[in-house]
């Protein structure tokens, strides 16, 4: 795993100890060059490490400086293992006297949240049922041989092709709830299938890369609706988003486009294109620039294999029609399960909060219901999602009373929605954010 970089003269004393350091000191070390972390009140620096990060260096370093231990517990499945690598990064630990948590974190709110993973996990909430995950693969599998079967069957006429397309779309989509699930490692007990399930699925099934996708996802967990640290919340100046952002741009005179009419473009401009274009281009990009060649042939093969089946009844041109009426579909589809839990939340900078406050925040639950279940792939539960991101899917509303307690126990919002008032949140919160951009715009 490598050494841990410039390593103070503080190492250690004749006596073969580790240094002890304050949270001032740790806080010191944030810079790209210069990066402390702390976990279990051990600390450690990861500056020539961070880099090699499995996870992606920018994971760890949006936890400069701070205490990363519910992060490390949340992304890690094998903590035995991990400790084991990390030992050669080790410089220290906390002083006696200094608190476990960094900042004005609540302790006795962090203390009962690591006790309810504890109990949970106890529980056995953390253990998959096979099944489960078996048969969702299936429905997927079958989803897509009942659509070639029915052009085969039936033709290319329009209605069958309508129905085919939804079909697919469908299929993409349920795909997709599932490679989230593999690259979450919460499916086997061994990460190295999950890993390869992964690649299967996000590749072969949907013509998308794993790498590329970790990058992302991991970010926006670690740190969700947090600007500069959560790439699902860089709109790419097309939309302002939260209270902060658009009185910014707007004192700025920030005016990429008229934001106080976002929430009527973004039906034309988000869920439309979000998938077909935006994420078709920056996922073959990524693969490229960053040499993921294992992904991209994982997703070569996902090409081959529909072009194999669709050109031979359609043609090439008519089959790419189709493929991009798919990813059409899909798109909203995915914009809209993904986003009615996260753009009506606050977004804002750092303020370097507990795990449990930062994630519900920035996050809120959908009605659970069989439809909701299956629809949005269990991110109904985004609460529970967002707090314990390796617990399988199927568990989350088991989780979900314990989690509602401990947040009223400390007075921390715990919202949960209908679907049609989620979806119509999203436009809400657009509209008012657009409107605060247009106030500072105009008068500041």
């Amino acid at each position: 795993m490598g050494g841990g970089g410039q390593q103070t003269d503080r190492i250690a004393g004749t006596n073969g100890r580790f240094s002890t350091y304050t949270w001032e000191e740790v806080k010191k070390h944030t810079k790209p060059e210069d990066q402390w972390i702390v976990v279990e009140r051990k600390v450690y620096n990861v500056s020539q490490w961070v880099k090699r990060h499995p996870g992606g260096m920018r994971v760890i370093r949006h936890y400069a400086g701070e205490d990363a231990t519910d992060a490390f517990h949340a992304f890690h499945p094998n903590l035995q293992l991990v400790r084991k690598y990390m030992k050669p990064l080790l410089i220290g630990e906390l002083e006696a006297s200094e608190p476990s948590q960094d900042g004005q974190k609540n302790g006795a709110l962090v203390e009962d949240f690591r006790a309810l993973r504890e109990c949970l996990e106890a529980e056995g909430c953390f253990k998959t049922q096979p099944l489960f995950f078996i048969l969702h693969l299936g429905h997927i599998l079958l989803l897509e041989a009942i659509a070639l079967m029915m052009v085969w069957y039936f033709g290319t006429g329009w209605i069958n092709t309508a129905i085919v397309a939804v079909i697919l779309a469908t299929a993409q989509s349920q795909a997709g709830w599932l490679q989230h699930d593999f690259g979450h490692l919460s499916v086997f007990k061994n990460s190295r299938w999950d890993h390869l399930l992964h690649k299967f699925v996000i590749g072969h099934l949907k013509g998308a890369a794993a790498g590329w996708w970790n990058h992302r996802h991991f970010q926006h967990h670690a740190k969700p609706n947090i600007f500069k640290k959560d790439p699902d919340i860089n709109m790419i100046s097309a939309f302002v988003v939260g209270k902060v952002q658009p009185v910014e741009y707007g004192i700025k005179k920030i005016k990429n486009l008229p934001y106080n009419h976002q929430h009527k473009y973004f039906f034309f401009i988000g869920p439309p294109l979000l998938i077909p274009v935006y994420f078709q281009f920056q996922i073959f990009h990524n693969m490229i620039m960053h040499g993921l060649w294992v992904d991209l042939a994982w997703c070569i093969s996902y090409y081959v294999r529909y072009f194999l089946c669709y050109t031979q009844f359609y043609g090439v041109f008519w089959a790419v029609l189709l493929f991009n009426f798919v990813r059409f579909m899909e798109s909203h589809w995915f914009v809209w399960v993904t986003q009615m839990s996260h753009i009506p939340m606050e977004s804002d900078y750092e303020k370097h909060q507990d795990w449990l406050s930062m994630q519900l925040v920035s996050t809120c639950n959908v009605e659970q219901s069989p439809f909701n279940d299956w629809f949005s792939g269990h991110l109904n539960f985004q609460i529970e999602h967002h707090l314990f991101p390796m617990m399988p899917r199927h568990n989350y509303w088991r989780a979900a009373p314990r989690v509602r307690a401990l947040c009223e126990k400390y007075g921390v919002k715990y919202q949960e929605k209908s679907l049609y008032e989620a979806f119509a949140d999203i436009v809400r919160s657009l509209e008012k954010s657009g409107e605060l951009w247009l106030d500072a715009y105009l008068n500041k």
